[in-house]
């Protein structure tokens, strides 16, 4: 993975409550490579080119009710992992699920509930 890169993996839920997610990080990361389009997955992922800049998570708005509980594992810099973590806490129920770091990279995991 690229240190430029947010690379965001989603089990559990529908294919709208990935969306939602996937949404409620374009504010802060801009439009990933694409939504997550198979309805019958069991994982969908989106990739995210994260900014020169450390992106922040302000001006972040609630997302949309989910359906079901998403795990949802963010990894990519320090700086693109803890702003997505920020903004997905934010704008969903979410549960800190454990985090692990590299020499540049950071992989955290999240649990969304509705």
């Amino acid at each position: 993975m690229s240190d430029t890169q947010l690379t965001v993996t989603l089990s559990g839920g529908g294919i709208d409550d990935a969306r939602a997610i996937v949404r409620a990080l374009e504010g802060v990361f801009g439009t990933p490579d694409g939504l997550p389009a198979d309805d019958h997955a069991t994982v969908r992922t989106a990739t995210f080119d994260a900014p020169a800049t450390p992106p922040s998570p302000a001006g972040r708005t609630a997302g949309a009710a989910l359906s079901a509980p998403v795990t949802v594992t963010v990894q990519g810099t320090p700086q693109a992992v803890e702003a997505a973590s920020e903004t997905l806490t934010h704008a969903f129920t979410a549960r800190n699920e454990g985090a692990a770091a590299g020499d540049q990279e950071r992989e955290r995991q999240l649990r969304l509930v509705p």
